[in-house]
């Protein structure tokens, strides 16, 4: 298949005016071409977005016990621009993870939208004081022989550990090779998070959310993340859980390799308002997602929508792409597969209006699935 006559935003993240020829899953090549093809005059062509930290949508959730959930979330998931995700849990019974894992795993290789890279794991390696919608009573010390049980199930992505947690120096050490190590809902000071960066830790989950922020005489967490080079931030950009202000100082402080946008939403993105459940427990939704005592439980967004509400902040067009394509890639290992549009890479692709508002149609790995 060739594609024609539309802007594309190629590796360096801005526009040019080229054809694209996919072979199979794959892009074969850059060039004008000289074959018919399908015309996308007045259309732009951006890379497949990614979302590393999903749990739900659309009335499925990873971790609701439904075998068929995860392939729902890959359908609705690519009617928003996403062309592959991480299916997240959350801190709940081995048992029960061992089970869920089991249905992300057959379900990959079968999915009719978005492709599945693998499990983010958020939880139960976690802190109490700072568990947030998880549930507090399914906390454990970071377990490496859990971990490597789960991977063997399904393989993790990404998993998260409160830094401070008994243990966790080791784990950390250990876990760096099977996967991205993450940290996240923890109670950690700067020197700690410095110390777990040092182990081998390299990504922070939900920046802000559920960690020690920057302050005048304590930099917490989040200046550790900032102060340390190679650290990539996730970043719920939904306008609820940071601010538009702070996410413009955090753009501008992390730079353009380093932010990572999620959805971090819940099976009631998609979905009116009403009662829903994340993780066992209650939340409700009205415009945003809580649990009973006001907690926020994840968020009921898409990452087409957080990647305009950016540039409605203000954040640079080619920094707010590249943190939702090539950044969550390389968070997870997957750039030399996805995340840009380049020869031998999948043609992962979403096809919008020129003005990149509207989607028009979307292939995961050369194949269109709307």
């Amino acid at each position: 298949m060739i594609i024609k006559n539309a802007d594309v935003y190629c590796n360096n993240f801005e526009p040019i005016r080229t054809d694209i020829t996919i072979d199979g899953e794959y892009i074969a090549d850059l060039s004008p071409a000289d074959a018919d093809g399908e015309d996308f005059s007045g259309c732009a062509v951006l890379p497949g977005f990614i979302d590393v930290h999903i749990h739900g949508c659309n009335m499925a959730d990873t971790t609701d016990g439904n075998a068929d959930s995860v392939a729902k979330m890959s359908k609705w998931l690519a009617t928003k621009g996403v062309t592959s995700f991480c299916p997240t849990t959350m801190t709940l019974p081995e048992a029960f993870l061992e089970e869920c894992f089991g249905y992300a795993a057959d379900t990959m290789g079968k999915e009719e939208g978005a492709y599945i890279h693998g499990i983010n794991m958020e939880g139960p390696f976690i802190s109490h004081a700072k568990k947030g919608a998880q549930a507090g009573e399914h906390i454990v010390a970071p377990d490496y022989e859990m971990l490597c049980k789960l991977n063997g199930i399904c393989p993790v992505k990404l998993v998260d550990i409160a830094p401070e947690a008994e243990g966790a120096d080791e784990f950390i050490e250990k876990a760096k090779e099977i996967c991205t190590v993450s940290v996240a809902h923890t109670a950690a000071d700067y020197k700690t998070g410095i110390a777990a960066f040092d182990k081998g830790a390299k990504h922070a989950t939900h920046l802000y959310n559920a960690m020690n922020c920057l302050t005048s005489r304590e930099a917490g967490m989040v200046g550790a993340v900032m102060d340390t080079e190679g650290v990539m931030a996730e970043l719920i950009c939904d306008g609820v859980h940071i601010c538009p202000a702070t996410l413009r100082i955090t753009f501008k402080v992390l730079g353009e390799d380093r932010t990572v946008v999620i959805s971090d939403a819940l099976m009631a993105a998609g979905m009116p308002d009403g009662e829903y459940m994340l993780g066992g427990q209650k939340v409700y939704k009205k415009s945003d997602a809580r649990l009973a005592d006001g907690t926020l439980a994840g968020s009921v967004t898409n990452l087409f929508d957080e990647f305009h509400n950016l540039i409605s902040y203000g954040i640079p067009l080619r920094q707010a792409l590249k943190s939702v394509t090539i950044n969550p890639a390389k968070a997870i290992g997957a750039d030399k597969t996805t995340g840009s549009i380049e020869k031998d890479k999948y043609a992962d692709l979403v096809i919008t209006s020129k003005d990149l508002k509207e989607i028009k149609a979307v292939f995961v790995k050369g194949k269109r699935v709307f």
